[in-house]
């Protein structure tokens, strides 16, 4: 079965439970009921949640935040990437039906960005300020079964600032609605390690957390199955109002391992029996490996060294902003993959569920972080405002969620803490640690950290609080620690782009070093300017000196926001892995009237194009990354020259090539034998409008996705790269388009639209599956040119 088959199984098995009838046709009740549908949303603070007002359906996730424009005037700034954020209402009606009677109901909502506050039928429930910690409520003793039923949600985003990257605002991940006997097994109750793996079997330790909110004690039996594989059971009693977490173990023969190259997983069954009627049941996924890491071996997964080539992603999906829709956490899990990272950094806090799960289904390891700060502000209304209040809760929130993920390798405790320097930071560190630890032990403790000046040392009893040290921007001191502090393990946890063979080297050469995490691997919103660069008369500087609106998002990323991989992803797959041994790209030439210049995060734009109308005759760079001893050049079958790709010259050639139209070829030798080749044509004029969808087929849910890539090329089906034709797409059929772009981040038109330009040639739109099965047509036009129309499938 191919990873996308395993992926599709997984999100069935853990979301979607489907409704059954017992023989005797006594409804049989959905435990976990996705509560997504037939919300009712409005912009704005009211003194009620039934006030009447400017309401208008919406389905979750939700940002309402994303569909505003990029405005220099919005209180969320550069840091949020200009988008308006403010105070909305949720609300949603629904019927509890009689038979709900003498059932617990927990509504759980995986992410509420930000403040949540929670009503049902008026009364409150409470508050969740963190807006990346999933959390639930009882709605039990407030519903009224066989009526209507109100749930209203507060959402305050309208303190400014309070991230340093664009958060979105509203009801961004899933809501579900949990309904179980008063006998039942808790919210997150069940962990599953692995403590002993050996190649004839292995062990897997269960612990389950089961509650009895009945007046009665309860004698049941719990059985753990791993199917046709392993069970257990075990006879359990529990007296009234009490807990009790059961552990029993199961053997697992001959097991199959996972890694990210085979991303094995099993499926385990928890149930509740009370004379043979199961009262309770539970599925999770989980993997069998082993995870070491010491400064001797570096990281060992399952008994291999591996070594980390890492980058760093924010929650965001681009012009969907915060909205987790499935789809689009797979698809960016499945970027990052084909981009030849084994290894992710949730920079800076927990990411969505359905994000963990294609992690575990396509093979990426994680590193999952809790928060940005701790104490002291980077912006006026940040996590600082809230950390004593809530940061146990918060971090053991993360732990208790993502627990049962094999992705998950490391847990961050935090990022460039501001007082890092002060001696209360140690025993802040000690803390979170242990919080970390109570709830499970067998993943080590790591925390980002940097500074700027020459006061480096000073953290060492800071990072001995971790048992992972994780750098940031400073791998070039780690020679020296090693010296100074032999057994510390280091983590480069963010870098700039430009450093890939620097890192990829001092990696390669120490164990105790084992690995590095690129800032960033995908383009994102906010942090408006990061890794920009500038032509003559734009304004001078790095992101932080602010103004450089309409720059709206972070352009350092190895990926922009359609997906396209810019040269750095090339290269650093190149350094990292066998399976890409030959690319090549042209350097933009300096304008006219000056130069080029790159700020910190930045490198030098360069296009998988020959085709530079203006610059006949000119001489322009052309970048060649290699994996073969040396590479031949051609331009129009004569040939350019020939030079050597080692690691001496970085794996990296470079030629200056004057231009004329026609091809560009590169040529990887072995041996004296041309055996790989890569070729530019130039293209003509702009003349055709090319669709190419991720997907053809997509589900009836209302959720299913399928990013469709546009782009402009001439009659030969060549990439036009300097087209930047204004697009307009159209749809008829049981879907819509729930948004556009291009990856230009100085393009401040709504990616909530019917239009977009192209960039570079480029551009993208994503369609959204109604709840309806029958064909999508999809139409693009544009002034000139002949419309392109596609057909998507959408089925039930």
């Amino acid at each position: 079965m191919d990873s996308i088959g395993k992926i599709t199984i997984y999100f069935v098995f853990v979301n979607i439970f489907l409704i059954a009838c017992s023989p005797v046709h006594k409804p049989k009740i959905e435990r976990k009921q996705l509560f997504d549908a037939g919300w009712q949303f409005h912009l704005g603070d009211t003194a009620r949640a039934d006030t009447a007002g400017d309401w208008h359906e919406v389905d979750l996730p939700h940002d309402w935040s994303i569909a505003s424009r990029p405005d220099s005037l919005n209180p969320s700034g550069g840091d949020g990437g200009y988008f308006a954020n403010g105070t909305g209402w949720y609300k949603k009606v629904f019927e509890v039906p009689e038979h709900w009677e003498g059932k617990k109901v927990l509504i759980y909502f995986e992410g509420v960005y930000m403040n949540a506050e929670v009503f049902i039928n008026g009364e409150k429930l409470g508050i969740q300020p963190y807006g990346y910690t999933s959390f639930d409520f009882d709605l039990t003793p407030y519903l009224k079964p066989g009526k209507q039923n109100v749930v209203a949600v507060r959402v305050d985003n309208s303190h400014q600032k309070n991230s340093r990257w664009y958060s979105g605002s509203g009801i961004y991940r899933h809501v579900w609605l949990k309904v179980t006997d008063p006998l039942h097994i808790s919210h997150w109750g069940v962990a599953v390690t692995t403590p002993e793996i050996h190649k004839e079997q292995a062990t897997v330790r269960v612990r389950t957390l089961v509650k009895n909110e009945s007046t009665l004690a309860q004698d049941f039996v719990i059985t753990s199955t791993v199917p046709l594989v392993s069970e257990k059971q075990t006879q359990v009693s529990i007296a009234p109002g009490r807990e009790k977490e059961i552990v029993q173990e199961l053997t697992v023969e001959n097991p199959a391992l996972w890694s990210p190259e085979s991303p094995e997983l099993y499926r385990l069954d928890v149930t509740l029996s009370r004379e043979s009627d199961v009262v309770d049941e539970v599925t999770e996924f989980f993997g069998i490996r082993d995870i070491r890491f010491s400064a001797e071996n570096g990281f060992e997964l399952n008994g291999r060294k591996v070594i980390l080539n890492g980058g760093n992603v924010h929650h965001d999906n681009g012009s969907l902003g915060a909205a987790a829709y499935d789809r689009a956490e797979v698809r960016k899990v499945a970027l990052l993959k084909e981009a030849g990272f084994n290894a992710v950094r949730t920079a800076h806090n927990p990411p969505s569920e359905a994000f963990l799960y294609a992690c575990d289904s396509l093979g990426l390891l994680v590193i999952d972080e809790s928060f940005d700060g701790w104490r002291v502000k980077k912006t006026d209304h940040d996590y600082a405002g809230i950390f004593d209040e809530w940061w146990k809760h918060d971090a053991q929130s993360m732990v208790l969620r993502d627990r049962n993920h094999p992705s998950v390798i490391l847990w961050s405790i935090g990022n460039e803490i501001i007082e890092r320097k002060e001696p209360g930071a140690v025993e802040t560190a000690r803390k979170l640690s242990g919080a970390v630890k109570e709830i499970d032990a067998t993943r080590p403790v790591t925390s980002a950290m940097t500074t700027w000046d020459a006061e480096w040392e000073i953290f060492d009893p800071l990072m001995a609080e971790h048992d992972v040290a994780g750098y940031n921007y400073q791998l070039h001191r780690a020679e020296s620690d090693h010296e100074r502090v032999p057994d510390r393990i280091i983590l480069q946890t963010e870098s700039y782009p430009k450093d890939a063979f620097y890192n990829w080297k001092m990696v390669q050469d120490h164990d105790y070093i084992i690995g590095d995490f690129v800032w960033t691997a995908l383009d994102y919103l906010g942090e408006s300017g990061i890794g920009r660069y500038f032509y003559p008369g734009e304004p001078e500087g790095e992101h932080w000196v602010g103004g450089l609106f309409p720059w709206h998002g972070a352009y350092c990323g190895d990926i922009d926001l359609t997906g396209w991989r810019k040269p750095v992803s090339h290269y650093r797959s190149m350094l990292y892995n066998g399976d890409e041994k030959l690319y090549m790209a042209v350097r933009e030439p300096d304008p006219e009237d000056g130069k080029i210049t790159l700020t910190s995060w930045a490198v030098w734009p360069a296009w998988e194009s020959w085709t530079w109308p203006g610059q006949n005759g000119k001489t322009l760079t052309v970048d060649v990354y290699s994996r073969h001893p040396s590479v031949r050049l051609y331009l129009n079958d004569s040939l350019i020259g020939e030079k050597e790709t080692t690691p001496d010259t970085q794996f990296r050639a470079v030629f200056e090539v004057p231009y004329h139209p026609g091809e560009l070829k590169v040529a990887g030798m072995e041996d004296g034998r041309e055996v790989e080749t890569r070729n530019f044509l130039t293209a003509g004029e702009a003349s055709k409008i090319m669709l190419s969808p991720d997907r053809s087929e997509i589900e009836a849910n209302g959720q299913d996705l399928s990013f469709v890539v546009v782009e402009i090329t001439d009659g030969e089906g060549i990439l036009q790269p300097n087209a930047d034709h204004k697009l307009q797409f159209a749809l008829e059929g049981p879907g819509e388009i729930v948004a556009v772009d291009n990856a230009d981040l100085k393009d401040t038109g709504s990616y909530v639209s019917g239009t977009r330009k192209a960039w570079h040639g480029r551009a993208m739109v994503v369609v959204k599956s109604t709840r309806e099965k029958g064909d999508i047509l999809l139409t693009v036009s544009s002034p000139g040119l002949p419309d392109a129309t596609l057909t998507l499938h959408v089925k039930q």
